[in-house]
């Protein structure tokens, strides 16, 4: 059974979504704060997606995430009762894989969850391979000159859904519907600003992201 992780300080909050996870056929564990967050992460190995308040009490989502991150790509919602696009762009840059502000429909918080399940599976069985890097499409993983390459899931996502559409120019909002689900309401610079940290990444090979001047991105990768 798929298993997730909530934190939110809000008993009233963490109740709700409990009860409406727990009938769609999830099992959930609580957290009240941030430390119990972490605790619970550390003690259960196999959590298969964690959603997090930012405002809680003893550590705040941000500080949750960042250490999250430097143990596990494990898909990651952030709740918020803020709107503000820099708190948007600082969850993405921790490593969250969406971020949901406050007041939210159940059934939008449904369609990301489900779309961050389908993307963190295996339903790929085959590796793209280009000309000194490989994407591992079952492991989600990417080397570059045999050097596995620290991604997070949105940019493993964004850099393999460029790669398995080389040759073609991708419009920034195909991308956007593509990478971050239909239902992303943010900023479309969003692209911009993931294309721009995976360049760095991936080293001589950020070549094979082109620009598309008036429209977006394509790939073109040497085999």
């Amino acid at each position: 059974m798929t298993r997730i992780l909530i934190a939110d300080d809000e008993d009233r909050m963490r109740r709700l979504l409990c009860d409406f996870l727990n009938r769609e056929g999830f099992q959930t564990l609580e957290a009240r704060n941030g430390k119990e967050a972490l605790n619970v992460f550390y003690q259960e190995k196999d959590l298969d997606l964690i959603i997090l308040d930012v405002m809680m009490p003893e550590y705040d989502g941000w500080a949750v995430c960042r250490e999250i991150r430097k143990e596990s790509r494990v898909p990651l919602i952030m709740l918020t009762a803020r709107g503000e696009e820099s708190d948007e762009l600082f969850g993405f840059e921790l490593g969250a894989d969406e971020y949901i502000s406050k007041p939210f429909s159940l059934q939008v918080l449904m369609a990301r969850i489900q779309a961050l399940l389908r993307r963190s599976g295996n339903g790929f069985r085959k590796a793209l391979v280009f000309d000194g890097m490989e994407i591992d499409e079952s492991a989600h993983c990417v080397t570059v000159e045999g050097n596995r390459l620290d991604l997070t899931p949105k940019e493993y996502e964004l850099l393999a859904y460029l790669a398995q559409n080389e040759g073609m120019a991708l419009s920034r909002d195909q991308i956007l519907n593509a990478v971050w689900d239909f239902n992303y309401y943010g900023d479309i610079r969003t692209v911009d600003t993931h294309i721009k940290k995976l360049r760095l990444k991936l080293g001589s090979k950020g070549d094979f992201i082109q620009t598309v001047r008036g429209i977006g991105y394509r790939f073109e990768g040497l085999r």
